[in-house]
């Protein structure tokens, strides 16, 4: 009975945590459709689907959004190479200082963002960079590696060595092998790291607000326009956009994903 209790106890906690955590996004998407366009009322005077035009005629909507997904993109594909590379260098090799190494990988993304957001600005000065679209792509790879490297590494360390010398000795050279034998026992994890890489890089903000001079990705765009509202209704759409973007490939990597815990060669 009191196990019962117990797990009807934890079941609520959990239902209200996320209640908590998702209801400010349920406002905003109902706040999205209200028909006023300067407060929030609750509960809202109306609803309208005229914001949802109004967004789609906005061509600095469309310039912000086709400047984070392409800096996304890009952010991501470089931060799969690299992060890839640095966790094979560090789960298949014994050198000194590799414990060192794989801290400094971590760091950028256990820091606070204007701490890296500074140190690139500074750094972009002293190199005379001037600030542009590869300047925010930079910035956002630094974090993306590490997210990339996290999901590489742990699969690296689960997947056994002898799948690789059993390629070998069967006269594989290093490409075959990397792309018969070890590719697909990893797949699924650059494929979870990349999608949460591209997620992180859409919505970012605050090393975006040091490398991005005059430029303005979507976040930006909407840090911009709760400083100064124009049409508050056009900010809960844009919003709704950042959610879907960001939600949808992670839902998706998830069901690609499911299923995959066990590694071939695990253990042997």
């Amino acid at each position: 009975m009191s196990s019962d209790r117990a797990s009807l106890g934890l079941k609520l906690a959990a239902a209200a945590g996320l209640l908590f955590m998702h209801l400010p996004l349920l406002l905003i998407f109902v706040y999205a459709f209200t028909t006023e366009e300067k407060s929030y009322q609750w509960p809202p005077p109306g609803f309208t689907l005229k914001w949802f035009a109004v967004t789609w005629n906005r061509p600095d909507v469309w310039e912000a959004l086709s400047l984070s997904l392409r800096v996304a993109a890009i952010s991501t594909l470089i931060a799969m190479v690299l992060g890839t590379l640095c966790a094979a260098a560090v789960s298949r090799s014994r050198f000194f200082g590799r414990e060192t190494i794989s801290l400094l990988v971590i760091l950028p993304i256990a820091l606070p963002g204007i701490i890296t957001g500074i140190a690139l600005r500074s750094a972009f000065n002293l190199a005379e960079i001037p600030f542009s679209f590869w300047t925010i792509v930079l910035g956002h790879a630094t974090f993306c590696i590490v997210v990339v490297y996290n999901n590489a590494v742990a699969r690296f360390r689960r997947t056994s060595a002898s799948l690789i010398e059993a390629s070998m000795d069967l006269g594989a050279d290093s490409f075959q092998t990397f792309r018969h034998v070890i590719l697909p026992n990893i797949a699924t994890a650059l494929l979870a790291g990349g999608m949460l890489a591209f997620a992180l890089s859409f919505d970012e903000v605050i090393v975006t607000t040091f490398t991005a001079g005059q430029q303005a990705t979507l976040p930006i765009w909407m840090l911009e326009e709760l400083v100064r509202p124009r049409q508050r209704p056009v900010t809960n759409v844009v919003a709704m956009v950042v959610v879907l973007v960001t939600f949808l490939p992670i839902l998706g990597a998830y069901y690609l994903t499911r299923g995959t815990e066990s590694v071939a060669g695990q253990g042997k």
